[in-house]
């Protein structure tokens, strides 16, 4: 997990009133943008998408101010927020079909698609419930716990589990410690900074053999209206993607966590995305991280 912490950077903490602001300098025009602030500034899980976000704006050579949000702000209130130019104006979150209508995404996954494989968060008194799982039929027979506005869930609802949700992340760690529901999927850029936080003196417990996947993408997404900002960010991340930077950032990210959590040594069962729009760039194979199946 100490590869998050490489990434951990001072963010300022006052935020422009205005979302897309044009502020003089002796060097032209700085554009202020804003991202919503993460429950903790110190989120490791928020990282990575800032560290790749600055050096998709470095490689515009336009002169910028990255800021977060005045109050913190979960991914569905950030939706709401963007889509009708209040507060941020980009947000980065899993996609459906549904929020790229209302709103414009920028169609390179920041993370290759990580954000779709999932590892299992369970109580270690509901550990045994695991022990006979050898088909995605025997998954289907246990509860797995996700948020109610999240894409998973309708993904893993329309693939035959029956979900257990809750209003927000946190909340799901707490139903599992309470015993309720089986399982927790969290993405693999996710659960060790999570875990780390929770902590493991609890009952929570990483089952260590299995995860599920589905293809599904996480974008930086812009108000429809700010054709600006939509530019900027796509030619920074394809600049990034040719001269190796974008690349680079993900590896010194990602590679220790998947290494840590055994991914090639686990059984993976893939599920259907329906909620996948067809624009997503899946014949691009230089833009997703490769899932071995065992």
């Amino acid at each position: 997990m100490h590869s998050f912490n490489l990434l951990k950077k001072a963010v300022t903490a006052a935020i422009a009133l205005c979302l897309w602001a044009i502020v003089p300098t002796a060097d032209g025009a700085t554009w202020t943008i804003t991202y919503p602030r993460p429950i903790d500034e110190s989120d490791a899980r928020a990282q990575y998408p800032i560290a790749l976000l600055k050096l998709a704006l470095d490689k515009t050579g336009v002169n910028y101010e990255l800021r977060p949000s005045d109050r913190i702000l979960m991914t569905g209130k950030a939706m709401r927020q963007l889509r009708e130019n209040r507060e941020v104006n980009v947000v980065w979150s899993m996609t459906d079909s549904q929020r790229e209508k209302e709103l414009t995404p920028i169609r390179i996954p920041i993370a290759k698609g990580l954000i779709g494989f999932r590892v299992f968060v369970i109580n270690k008194e509901r550990k045994s419930k695991f022990d006979d799982v050898l088909s995605l039929n025997d998954m289907r027979k246990l509860v797995p716990i996700q948020g109610e506005e999240w894409p998973d869930t309708k993904i893993l609802q329309a693939n035959g589990f029956n979900v257990f949700t809750v209003p927000e992340f946190r909340e799901g760690y707490d139903m599992i410690k309470q015993g309720k529901g089986d399982f927790f999927p969290r993405s693999v850029m996710e659960v060790g900074a999570e875990l780390e936080e929770e902590g493991r003196r609890t009952r929570l417990y990483l089952e260590p053999s299995m995860a599920l996947y589905y293809p599904t993408a996480m974008y930086y997404f812009v108000n429809g209206n700010n054709k600006i900002l939509e530019n900027l960010i796509q030619t920074g991340l394809n600049r990034a993607i040719e001269d190796g930077s974008f690349d680079a950032l993900f590896e010194s990210t990602y590679a220790p966590i998947l290494e840590s959590l055994d991914v090639n040594k686990r059984k993976i069962f893939t599920l259907e995305n329906p909620l996948l729009p067809i624009e997503t760039p899946l014949t691009n194979s230089a833009l997703w991280y490769k899932v071995e199946q065992q």
